[in-house]
């Protein structure tokens, strides 16, 4: 069973960067907002302070003695409607104190007419905002410049911003968070039509090998395109594959038996004991090798059905009746006894015919092979607990000393049978199947002598 690697996931990773795109936007939004919400407060506050500064400047009055300053109470009044924040002024008169806080600070450049010039300072320990405003006042016909500076605390400037920045942070939480459900549904809209070419794909059966012609997406195109390549690559590799398969078997059975008849016909013409038992050797060998040839080619063809099976609901008591039938013949030339114990019931699998078929010929026939003459083979057939269970038990000679593990190898034989015409690929081949079935074997020696070999698979 292949297990897939991956590098990384396209969805977390456009997952992750619509977040990233997100959260920049609910941090800019953020900062929008604060940035507008300050100006705007600023900008508030400095029109009621230009608007308290202009007020106090336009009650100046000059006379013959001097300049009378009266603050009105409306310019209180206007700059007490933001809140309880802290007022600072300060009037000179021809560069001189008149009134007010003499460490106020100035403006750096003293304003030209009425026109406010605001600016940021610090008075008593407090942050304040500035407005500053000249005029000139008639004094004995004369005029004589006036500075007005008025201050006020920023305290309720920034409990405002504050809420503000709240509001705003408490809406770009939202907006990230709206965001975020959007970019994942985004990302699996987005990879959906990914999602159902592989469902359209897996859905296939084995031997489906038709270029795939589901409608996709265009940036899908090219990926269709090198799919249907493969397919079509692997379509041609398989039949190459199988008609090798049955080529070579023709051309290698075919002269192994012509060897064989050819030397059975000079062991019988012959009167040379040398040339007899050479003659002998080379009839074994060749079925030696006739026995090897067949398995491998039955191993190879289970591997190629093992992943192009055409699977179908199968009697399975009926086929093994079929076989041990088959298998009689050869059985009662060594004078043992083939017995077949069936259900009173059928007993149905789905799989495919030609791997169960070489699974129970291959069973049978190593019990009948390493089986002394005179002996008993059984097979029995069970349906218990949703699976088929098949036993063929030999008293024979048994397993050697050697587990399935190391049987169930290919070309891996036990020590005891050295002397049996074998391949060691009759056990690998039912292991395959049992394997590719999500069924078992089991082997054990059986008591009293002999072996018995157990497979199982689900029933359909």
């Amino acid at each position: 069973m292949t297990r897939s690697h991956h590098s990384f996931s396209i969805r977390r990773r456009l997952t992750w960067q619509l977040l990233v795109v997100a959260a920049l936007l609910a941090a800019l939004l953020f900062y929008s907002i604060r940035t507008v919400a300050d100006a705007a407060v600023e900008q508030t506050q400095d029109r009621i302070l230009g608007a308290a500064t202009l007020a106090i400047a336009e009650e100046l009055r000059g006379g013959e003695d001097g300049i009378d300053i009266d603050i009105p109470y409306s310019a209180f009044s206007m700059l007490g409607a933001l809140g309880n924040d802290r007022i600072f002024y300060r009037i000179e008169v021809n560069g001189e104190l008149a009134t007010g806080y003499a460490d106020l600070p100035l403006p750096q450049a003293i304003p030209s007419g009425l026109d406010p010039e605001f600016y940021d300072a610090r008075h008593l320990g407090y942050a304040v905002r500035v407005a500053a405003v000249s005029r000139s006042v008639l004094v004995a016909s004369k005029p004589v410049p006036v500075l007005i500076v008025v201050a006020q605390t920023r305290s309720v400037q920034e409990s405002i911003v504050a809420g503000l920045t709240n509001r705003a942070l408490i809406l770009g939480v939202g907006f990230f968070a709206l965001a975020a459900l959007m970019a994942v549904a985004m990302a699996r809209s987005v990879l959906q039509p990914v999602n159902d070419l592989a469902g359209a794909v897996t859905r296939r059966g084995p031997q489906d090998l038709r270029p795939v012609k589901r409608q996709v997406p265009e940036e899908l195109g090219p990926l269709v395109s090198a799919l249907n390549g493969f397919i079509g690559r692997l379509s041609g590799a398989l039949s190459r594959t199988e008609t090798f398969i049955a080529e070579a078997a023709h051309y290698i059975r075919t002269p192994l038996a012509t060897l064989r008849a050819q030397s059975e016909i000079a062991l019988r013409q012959t009167e040379n004991d040398e040339t007899k038992e050479q003659l002998r050797k080379i009839i074994r060998l060749a079925d030696n090798t006739a026995r090897s040839a067949s398995q491998l080619l039955d191993h190879a063809a289970v591997i190629y059905r093992t992943d192009q099976r055409s699977d179908e609901e199968i009697a399975l008591d009926q086929l093994i009746a079929d076989i041990v039938e088959a298998f009689r013949p050869s059985a009662e030339l060594r004078d043992i006894d083939l017995s077949y114990h069936r259900p009173s019931g059928p007993v149905t699998i789905a799989a495919d015919r030609l791997l169960i078929e070489t699974v129970i010929r291959n069973l049978i026939d190593n019990a009948i092979k390493y089986s002394d003459e005179l002996g008993k083979v059984d097979i029995r057939l069970n349906a218990l607990d949703g699976q088929a269970r098949i036993e063929v038990m030999d008293r024979g000679r048994g397993l050697g000393g050697l587990e399935l593990g190391a049987l169930g190898k290919r070309f891996e034989r036990g020590g005891n049978v050295r002397d049996v015409i074998g391949s060691g690929l009759g056990l690998s081949i039912v292991s395959e199947v049992a394997q590719a079935y999500g069924g078992t074997l089991d082997l054990t020696d059986r008591e009293g002598g002999g072996a018995c070999a157990c497979f199982s698979l689900p029933l359909a």
